[in-house]
């Protein structure tokens, strides 16, 4: 399994207290976000990651190459030159060549998380799988699930109807590989290229693939977009964290 790290947004809305650096590059205890994701990577055992890098990117490479050793992982850059006017489906779309032929893991870059919540992430039973939360959270994308398939993804779902909280960490098996890069391949052709790939699982969802859920099962995460989303993580996340590395 590879897994691709989505890194090239601007991060405008974080910018106040963490300044013009990448979000990923938000600093977790004297490590950062990306360094967390990394290791919870190795620990499930995956060990071929690519960045997809674009505001900001040298100081992702750099901070990347400086702890390369530590890493013990292949780590692949791809650029997206248009950072600035596109959203990740774009950056997932310039990825397509180095995923193709194995099953793998893409993590939205401003999540952090307990690394023990992609044990069963990585060995999911459907096509598709996404990584949820069964409480909710401001802000951030909502799934319906019915049976064990989700059916809808969106950030309009309302409290009274949602099943689960995304928490931007999806999984795709080689078997459903070829179709959903076809829906990546049409929607950027048709110059939807400032969407969520989210919109490409929902056309296949849609299509009655089944795309399926793992929990968090109570296990510590914060997708950072805001100075609240960072003093959240502050206070609740990154505490728990680092008392389970004592």
């Amino acid at each position: 399994m590879k897994a691709v790290i989505l890194a090239a947004g601007q991060g405008t809305r974080i910018r106040s207290v963490h300044g013009e650096h990448p979000k990923c590059l938000i600093e977790v205890d004297e490590t950062t976000i990306l360094d967390h994701q990394l290791e919870a990577l190795s620990m499930a055992g995956i060990n071929d990651v690519a960045i997809v890098v674009g505001y900001e990117k040298e100081q992702i490479v750099d901070h990347v190459k400086s702890k390369e050793l530590s890493y013990n992982q292949r780590i692949h850059f791809i650029e997206n030159p248009a950072f600035a006017i596109t959203n990740n489906i774009y950056s997932l779309w310039l990825a397509i060549d180095w995923l193709r032929g194995d099953s793998f893991i893409v993590l939205n870059a401003d999540v952090i998380f307990d690394a023990e919540i992609l044990n069963s992430a990585v060995q999911p039973y459907a096509p598709i799988s996404m990584i949820v939360d069964p409480l909710w959270r401001d802000e951030t994308m909502k799934v319906i699930i019915e049976g064990d398939r989700v059916t809808r993804m969106s950030k309009k779902i309302s409290q009274e109807e949602f099943s689960g909280t995304y928490i931007g960490i999806t999984v795709f098996s080689t078997s459903i590989q070829n179709r959903f890069f076809h829906k990546l391949n049409d929607l950027t052709a048709e110059g939807r290229v400032n969407e969520f790939f989210n919109v490409a699982v929902q056309k296949l969802a849609d299509e009655g693939v089944p795309v399926g859920c793992t929990s968090t099962d109570g296990l510590a995460w914060a997708e950072i977009d805001d100075p609240l989303d960072l003093t959240f993580a502050q206070q609740s996340v990154f505490p728990s964290l680092a008392a389970r590395m004592v």
